[in-house]
This record gives structure tokens, C-alpha cells and sequence, in this order.
């Protein structure tokens, strides 16, 4: 008789500690805890990340990310990147979400490396940057030699069920020696289907839902009274359903 597979692992990208918890009550392997999602996530700040690491009983990763935009970085922000390293190791963090690309839109290695030998002893994944790269595929390869222990990716797409086929090539081009974890625009509805043509064992979800602010407010300004979001427990449920199914 063949082994059962293991079953699919489902990480949270949670923008804030609010976030974080509502992914481990609705179920969540681990949360991904980052801010300003909007624009791809950005290092969260000091005092959400020691929170969070006080209050979770589930891994918790921290994205590694000075700021929105591309994936190349000047001195000033890699020296940041290392300091917040740093502070993840200092906290007991399980691990950390890098990725990085010179000007060429290649993994920048030696920078990569650098991020790898500060985060020590805690897991590694490389992020989405691999779905902006020259040749993803080549991009694969780099964070495999890195030493990484997955890659998060939509297959070089907006989504991930659009880039379902890439994903699934990834994963046949890895051949286990990393994980390849899908993300972006994963959905309850959409997720059993996703792992299904992928071959994935890792999703990766923010599950959010815009908030209703309380706040009554007699004054309006355009940046200042923006609609937020954070992570809905039952949203996060429903995909954990979807995924035993």
C-alpha cells in the first residue's frame, strides 16, 4: 500500500499582530508576518514582531523587506536587511522570507548569502522575487545552491492559479531538494484545485477582509483615512477545510 501524503501545510501572511493570531485560531501552520501588504510586504516593526513571537505557538517567519518596489537593494538597505536578521534571531523567530536580484534581474548571490549566514540556524524561504526574475527557472536553481528550504511563488504570474503550470514545473525541477510553497491569490475556492495541478504541499494565503472602521471621522484626507484590511479566522478555516477535503 503507498503512504498517504502529507498533508498540505497552509502559511498566513499576516500584516499584523491582529493578523498573526487570527491565523493561528483559525488554523494556520505558520504565519508569514509582515506590514503593508498592499504593496507586497515590508518588515514589520519591532514591537509586532516581539509580540507576535509572544503570543504564537505556531512558527513564525518574518519577512525580510526594507521596502516596496523591485528586488535591488543598495548598501543602506542591505545593512538593514542583516539588522533585522538580527533582531529575528535575537527574538527566537523560526525563520525569515528573503530574496534579492541584481540589475541584471538575476539572484543577487552574494548578497543572498549574506542574508543566509546572518539568519544562522532559521529556516530560509526565498520569496516572489523569483516570479520577477530574468528566467525564474534559473532563479530556482540559485536559491537551491543558497540552500534555501523553499520558494514562495505564483509561477511568474499575478496569481498563482494562473501560474499553476510554472509551479508545477518548478516543483518537477526541484525534485524535493526544495520546497516550492504557491501564494498569491489563493482562495477557499480556489485552493484545492490549485494543489491539485501544481503538486504542491505548501500554500500560502493572507486571508484578509477589509475592516469597518468604528471611527466617525469629520475630516477626510486622501492617505490618511485609507480602507484596511487584516486576516479573517474563518477565512482561514475555510481554507483549511478546503485543504482536507
Amino acid at each position: 500500500m503507498s503512504a498517504r501524503p502529507e498533508r498540505v501545510r497552509l502559511e498566513i501572511a499576516a500584516n499584523s499582530l491582529a493578523s498573526a493570531l487570527a491565523a493561528q485560531e483559525g488554523g494556520a501552520d505558520r504565519v508569514e508576518l509582515c506590514e503593508n501588504l498592499g504593496e507586497g510586504g515590508c518588515t514589520p516593526s519591532y514591537g509586532t514582531l516581539a509580540m507576535a513571537r509572544e503570543r504564537l505557538r505556531i512558527p513564525l517567519y518574518v519577512l525580510i523587506r526594507p521596502r516596496a518596489g523591485d528586488f535591488l537593494y543598495d548598501t543602506l538597505e542591505r545593512d538593514t536587511m542583516l539588522r533585522d536578521i538580527e533582531m529575528c534571531v535575537r527574538l527566537g523567530c523560526d525563520g525569515v522570507v528573503v530574496g534579492a536580484l541584481d540589475a541584471h534581474g538575476d539572484v543577487d548571490a552574494v548578497l543572498c548569502r549574506d542574508l543566509l549566514a546572518a539568519a544562522g540556524s532559521l529556516g530560509v524561504t526565498f520569496h516572489r522575487a523569483i516570479d520577477v526574475a530574468r528566467d525564474p527557472f534559473a532563479a530556482l536553481d540559485a536559491a537551491i545552491a543558497l540552500g534555501c528550504e523553499r520558494v514562495l511563488t505564483s509561477g511568474a504570474h499575478a496569481a498563482a492559479p494562473e501560474g499553476s503550470r510554472t509551479i508545477a514545473s518548478f516543483v518537477e525541477r526541484a525534485a524535493g531538494r526544495i520546497g516550492v510553497m504557491a501564494g498569491a491569490g489563493v482562495t477557499p475556492g480556489n485552493v484545492r484545485d490549485l494543489v491539485q495541478q501544481a503538486g504542491v504541499r505548501e500554500v500560502h494565503a493572507s486571508a484578509k477582509q477589509a475592516v469597518d472602521s468604528p471611527m466617525h471621522l469629520t475630516r477626510r484626507l486622501p492617505g490618511l483615512d485609507a480602507p484596511w484590511s487584516r486576516t479573517d479566522a474563518g477565512i482561514v478555516r475555510a481554507l483549511r477545510d478546503a485543504l482536507a477535503s
